[in-house]
C-alpha cells in the first residue's frame, strides 16, 4: 500500500518545487501588469492552479517556465479585460523622502496620478507589452513569447502605447 503513495508523493513534491521556484517571478510579472498587490496575489494563485492542472507541460523545466509566463501574462490581461480597469493604489504607499518640501511632495503625487491616468488609456495588451519591454527590459522576442504573438505585433502594441501616452502628455501640457 505504501508503494501506491510513492508516485503521489513524488508528484506533490515536484509540484511544490515548481511553485516555490517560480512564485516570486510570476507574482512580479503579474503585478507589473495589473499594478495591484491583492489582485496580483489572486492572479498568481490562479496561474499556478491553471498550470498544475496540466501536469504533462511541467516535465521540461525550461519549457515549463516559459509556458508558465505565458499563462501568467494571459491571466493578467484577461483580468484587466474583465474588469476594464487597473488599480495602482500601492504607489500611495511608496516611502516618502523626508528631504522633500510639501510642494515637492504635492508635485510628486500629481506626477504619479498623471502617469497612472496615462496608463489607463492603454489596452491591456498594450500595457502588458509596454511594461514587459520598457519596465522589465525584456527583449521583443521574449515579450512576443509571453504575449503569444509575433514580434511585429509586440512592436505595434508598444508603438501604439507610446503614441497614446505621448498624445495624453501633450494634451495635459496645454
Amino acid at each position: 500500500m505504501s508503494e501506491a503513495l510513492e508516485p503521489g508523493l513524488e508528484l506533490l513534491d515536484r509540484q511544490n518545487r515548481f511553485v516555490s521556484e517560480h512564485m516570486r517571478r510570476i507574482f512580479i510579472q503579474i503585478y507589473r501588469i495589473v499594478g495591484n498587490v491583492a489582485d496580483a496575489q489572486d492572479l498568481t494563485q490562479e496561474t499556478f492552479i491553471k498550470a498544475l492542472q496540466h501536469q504533462e507541460q511541467l516535465k521540461d523545466d525550461q519549457k515549463a517556465a516559459h509556458w508558465l509566463s505565458r499563462i501568467a501574462t494571459n491571466t493578467a490581461i484577461d483580468f484587466l479585460r474583465r474588469n476594464s480597469r487597473a488599480t495602482f493604489c500601492e504607489l500611495d504607499d511608496a516611502p516618502v523622502s523626508h528631504a522633500e518640501s510639501p510642494e515637492q511632495e504635492l508635485l510628486r503625487g500629481e506626477h504619479r496620478e498623471y502617469l497612472e491616468d496615462g496608463l489607463r488609456l492603454l489596452s491591456p495588451r498594450e500595457r502588458a507589452a509596454l511594461m514587459l519591454r520598457d519596465v522589465e527590459g525584456l527583449p521583443a522576442e521574449e515579450v512576443a513569447r509571453r504575449l503569444d504573438c509575433s514580434k511585429a505585433t509586440v512592436r505595434s502594441h508598444i508603438a501604439n502605447a507610446r503614441t497614446k501616452f505621448r498624445k495624453y502628455m501633450d494634451g495635459r501640457k496645454r
